[in-house]
């Protein structure tokens, strides 16, 4: 990843964070991208050694695109974007009964219209052999009613990977998705402390844990690597193995 850079949006605190600090271990500079939190992705890029450059954007707007690219070119200086990461997410609404249309629209312009129309802005100045990494969820997989439109985002995000990656492999660039589990960051600790919850949760996971941030970002940062290369229109499972099939002792 020496002299390449990455994008990753909602890199301010969390899973973006951890994928970050890995991209920066790597080698890579890293755009860190936040929407409010500046402090947030100020100590994010003091994490990586500087390396990098903060990109402010509120994204689910009119013009959010044409403003993270304005402010990534001025940070590249004619350079260009070898690797895109989609982190940046509004979190789940609610079941259908408390959900609204309001909550709706605003979940699907940050989870869809926005890495949609990112990506459609950012291709001219992505490399060619780029790589476009997205997370999606294990709650695209498994019925989770108490995220339904949440789930409905991330499905659309991975046939938006597969779709993306059979239009731009002529140019040699990978698209795939990530699809973490339950995974605890210093962002999300207190959803785990609903009585019972972590022990459902690592009850039904294959490798008996919560995530880490760190466990996502090594998935991404693989996929982001050259050996990589040939993995293209994938949802790869992070999730420990959440919600394979009931145990049998």
């Amino acid at each position: 990843m020496n002299e390449k850079v990455a994008l990753v949006t909602g890199a301010s605190r969390g899973i973006g964070r951890a994928i970050a600090e890995r991209l920066a271990a790597d080698g890579a500079e890293v755009a860190v991208h936040y929407n409010s939190d500046k402090a947030g992705a100020e100590e994010t890029l003091a994490r990586i050694g500087g390396r990098g450059f903060l990109v402010g954007a509120e994204l689910g707007v009119p013009g959010d695109a044409d403003e993270v690219f304005r402010q990534l070119s001025e940070g590249l200086s004619g350079r260009s974007l070898d690797v895109l990461v989609n982190n940046a997410a509004a979190l789940p609404a609610g079941p259908i009964e408390t959900d609204t249309v309001e909550s709706f629209d605003r979940m699907f312009a940050v989870n869809v219209r926005a890495p949609y129309f990112l990506i459609q802005r950012l291709l001219p100045i992505l490399s060619d052999g780029g790589r476009i990494i997205s997370l999606s969820s294990g709650a695209a997989r498994f019925a989770a009613p108490v995220q339904t439109s949440f789930a409905m985002t991330k499905g659309a995000v991975e046939t938006m990977s597969m779709t993306l990656a059979q239009e731009l492999g002529p140019r040699g660039i990978t698209v795939n998705a990530v699809s973490p589990g339950a995974t605890r960051t210093e962002a999300n600790g207190a959803v785990f402390e609903v009585p019972g919850l972590v022990d459902f949760m690592t009850g039904n996971t294959a490798l008996g844990r919560l995530g880490r941030g760190e466990d996502v970002a090594d998935v991404v940062a693989f996929l982001a690597s050259d050996q990589a290369r040939w993995i293209t229109g994938q949802t790869v499972d992070a999730s420990g193995g959440l919600f394979l099939g009931p145990r049998i002792a």
